[in-house]
């Protein structure tokens, strides 16, 4: 009985055994959830999901793949992979620190200075060329000018010049001689001063010698001098008045004085100031020059409106002052015809064209320059008296004084018509156009004549 127990015994134990082991492979069963989750993690390197060591030999080679994210992260934001990126900086951070910290101070540095640089450059080149052009460079270059001034005017002072000759009276005298007013009287007539220009300037020489207020003749140079300045301070001064925008300057002449060229040079100092122009070819009864006017517009960096040949030229001004008024210009520089002032009915024409510029815009022309040859001499006074009575003429430029050893048409212009001297040419070069400035003027053509302003003459 007892074996028999113990068989039985046995038999149990073993159906129990084998019970027990019938229930162990389910939790076996059970655990392939877990692994589940690793080929969801695994699914990047989409290699070999059962070895679990090949995954931190991979997790020491994804610190580079690491540095290549935050270049893709800022394409595709939103994929998948920057959820799996997380585990990795956090099993392996020594490795990214150094490379992630040394590669963007280099882009940050290399990106922040051309920022700053041309947000300060921009701004600095604006102001610059228009503020010290109006206030710096007039007191600095006024002693420049009487220099350049005295070279331009070199036959002036010549022994043969106006200046030369009044000098010569002078030289190495101390006392006045009684006829010195008739010397006088016939170097200004010869001069090209005019008769009532040089018969205003001996009255006051005569009512002083008479009041012996002109002891010598130092004083009586002296006097010449500040008379000579009263007579050409005529006028609001040199250059262009810009008030309005755009302004428009008509330009003004007879034949050969240089209108074409003066505006190729106003419109290249006007660039030079930060100013826009636009180029009217007026002129448009002579081919050469509104071809004249295309080189110096393309010279400058001006726009040039042109028509066909023989075109009425109040019609192309007034497209040119349309065309600035469109484009926000500043300056309309309107070129016209050169014809003869004895001419009526061209200078009639000239009076139509001011009408239609009126047309275009109101006001308009408000600057009137007529352009003279110095070389011209008395030809040119009466040139000034006819357009004058023609056109309401704002100013003069007075061109070609490097050519002349008279000069003194400038003095009769100023006190016969009451016209403003705006610019004074002493040379080909588009600075030898200089805005008139009377006392400066005067020192460089009737310097003193002795001296070391004389010796650097």
């Amino acid at each position: 009985m007892e074996i028999a127990l113990i068989i039985v015994g046995l038999v149990v134990v073993a159906a129990i055994v084998y019970f027990v082991t019938k229930k162990a492979p389910p939790p076996e069963i059970a655990a392939p959830p877990e692994p589940k989750k690793l080929p969801e993690k695994a699914k990047q390197p989409a290699g070999k999901p059962a070895e679990k060591p090949a995954d931190r030999p991979r997790v020491q080679k994804k610190p580079p793949a690491e540095e290549e994210p935050p270049a893709k992260a800022k394409e595709p934001a939103p994929r998948e992979e920057p959820p799996a990126a997380t585990p990795f900086p956090v099993e392996v951070p020594a490795v990214p620190p150094p490379s992630a910290r040394a590669v963007p101070p280099e882009p940050a540095v290399a990106e922040a200075p051309p920022v700053a640089a041309t947000v300060v450059e921009a701004p600095a080149e604006k102001p610059a060329p228009a503020r010290p052009a109006r206030e710096t460079t007039p007191p600095g270059a006024r002693k420049r000018d009487v220099e350049g001034l005295r070279k331009g005017l070199t036959k002036v002072r010549e022994r043969e010049g106006f200046f030369g000759r009044l000098k010569a009276l002078f030289a190495g005298k101390k006392e006045i001689d009684p006829n010195v007013v008739e010397q006088i009287e016939e170097v200004l007539l010869t001069s090209d001063v005019g008769v009532k220009t040089t018969e205003l300037l001996l009255d006051e020489i005569r009512s002083a010698l008479s009041r012996n207020e002109l002891a010598d003749t130092d004083k009586v140079w002296d006097a010449l001098r500040e008379h000579a300045k009263r007579i050409l301070r005529v006028g609001a001064g040199g250059g262009l008045s810009l008030k309005t925008q755009p302004t428009v300057v008509m330009v003004v002449g007879v034949n050969g004085v240089g209108k074409t060229t003066t505006i190729g040079k106003l419109a290249t100092q006007l660039k030079a100031e930060g100013r826009t122009v636009v180029l009217a070819a007026g002129d448009t009864f002579r081919a050469a020059a509104v071809q004249q006017l295309n080189v110096w517009g393309k010279r400058v960096g001006c726009e040039v409106v042109r028509g066909k040949d023989g075109a009425n030229p109040g019609a192309v001004i007034f497209d040119a002052i349309q065309k600035a008024k469109e484009t926000g210009a500043d300056v309309v520089l309107a070129d016209t015809a050169g014809r003869l002032h004895t001419k009526t009915n061209l200078m009639e024409e000239l009076a139509r064209v001011a009408r239609t510029m009126n047309k275009a815009m109101e006001g308009a022309p408000h600057e009137t320059l007529l352009v003279l040859d110095a070389t011209n001499g008395q030809n040119a006074m009466q040139q000034a008296a006819l357009f004058k009575e023609a056109l309401p003429i704002t100013g003069i430029v007075l061109t070609k004084l490097d050519g002349t050893a008279k000069g003194g048409v400038i003095l009769g212009i100023c006190a016969e018509h009451g016209l403003p001297v705006r610019y004074v040419g002493i040379g080909e070069r588009a600075e030898d156009l200089r805005e008139f400035e009377p006392d400066e003027f005067v020192e460089a053509m009737l310097g003193r004549p002795s001296g070391t302003e004389d010796a650097a003459a």
